[in-house]
């Protein structure tokens, strides 16, 4: 697992995500700003937590694809249901 690649491929994926960009959220009195909601990944020795889910070792081929997506600078395949419009 190159750590280095993902974590460099994280931070560019954030900044197209929106990182430190704010939308415009209407509500019945007017509008507020709001932040993108974030998704959490967390890298270990020997697997991955994404989404505050189940932790899964870098052994399984959905983790596998996840972090290949990351690698390759798109957004992991599996996010696209969670978010049909994007991140």
């Amino acid at each position: 697992i190159d750590f280095d690649l993902i974590l460099e491929s994280v931070k560019y994926l954030n900044l197209l995500a929106g990182e430190g960009s704010s939308q415009i959220k209407h509500t019945l009195r007017g509008a507020r700003l709001k932040q993108p909601e974030p998704v959490p990944l967390t890298l270990y020795q020997n697997g991955i937590v994404m989404c505050n889910g189940a932790f899964r070792p870098y052994q399984d081929p959905s983790t596998q694809q996840c972090l290949q997506d990351i690698m390759d600078g798109y957004f992991p395949s599996e996010l696209q249901q969670r978010y049909p419009d994007g991140i």
